[in-house]
Parts: structure tokens; sequence; C-alpha cells
């Protein structure tokens, strides 16, 4: 090798030290952050506090437990405390059942085309359930009596009687719905 290009060798070697050198001098010196701008602070995602409570509350009317089904009617919204069933019943000879149970309170509204009763429960068994009035269908003299079976309250019995008790009808129901 020429003595030439072994100065230029070291030329390059020594430059290439300086060079790095001042790199590393550079990269460990601290630099401040520079503050950030409005601007900055506006497009940075913030983290906002999540709720537990839903947006819109979710309001509950709840009816009276002594409201019967001819004052609630008429109403769009209505909700029911619990424990009350409503069933249809189709009778021999030709009458319409509308059965209400209230199973909290041991009783059943019973409504057809001659008026509407409440009956209470007399027994405690479940398979027939017994119910009866001391009131005739239109609320005057007589009797209600509610006999139905089965589980689901498939099948009924009504027996009633205005002021004459010996003339008593009897009408055997079918649930329809």
């Amino acid at each position: 090798m020429s003595l030439e290009r072994l100065k230029q060798l070291r030329t390059s070697v020594a430059m290439t030290a300086l060079l790095a050198g001042a790199l590393t001098v550079g990269a460990c010196q601290q630099k401040q952050e520079p503050e950030q701008s409005l601007e900055d602070d506006i497009s940075a995602e913030q983290s906002v506090p999540m709720s537990a409570d839903p947006a819109e509350p979710n309001d509950v009317i709840v009816a009276p437990t002594d409201a019967s089904a001819s004052q609630v009617e008429n109403d769009t919204v209505a909700s029911v405390s619990g424990g009350v069933t409503q069933i249809n019943y189709l009778c021999a000879p030709e009458l319409q059942v509308e059965a209400t149970y209230k199973d909290a309170d041991n009783q059943v509204v019973l409504a057809t085309a001659q008026g509407t009763a409440t009956l209470m429960k007399t027994n405690d068994a479940s398979n027939p359930e017994v119910f009866e009035a001391a009131t005739g269908m239109d609320g005057k003299a007589g009797f209600v009596q509610w006999r139905v079976a089965h589980e689901a309250r498939e099948t009924g019995v009504m027996r009633t009687a205005g002021a004459d008790a010996a003339n008593v009808s009897t009408y055997e129901c079918k649930k329809t719905s």
C-alpha cells in the first residue's frame, strides 16, 4: 500500500470517529419537551369517567293493588305487582267468563255479561281450587261458586244463584286462551 493511500485512510477513520463522537455526545444531552398548544389538547383523546346509571331513566308505573280489571282496561301502560293471571273461558250453556286470578290474595274476579264478582278461595288445595262469594253475579243477594281444575286452570265449573237459592245455574267452562 502506498503512503498516500494510508494518509487518506487515516484521515477518513479520524473524521468518522469525530462524527460518531459528536453524535454520541448530542444524543446524551437532555432536550426540553416542547410545550403543548391548545390545539394539541383539543385533538388529544381524553378519558371521560363513565357512569353505571342509564342514560334515560326507566319509569315504572305500578297500578294500585286494589284496582279492578274494569278500572285499568283503558290504560295504555299498566304494571301489575305480581301473582295475577287472566284467563278467558267459554262455558255451556253459553256464557263467556273472564277470570282474573290474584294468587297472593287468594282471590278470583269473575266477569260475565251478568256482572262481576270477587270470590275468595275457600280451600288449600290446588286441584280443584274452590272460590266462593256471598253475592250473586249482579252484586245483589245470592251466591257464586267457582271450581277450577288442573294446574293450568284449564276447566272450571261455576254455580250461581240469585235471591232464590233453590234456582241454581251451573256452567261447565273450558279455557279459550
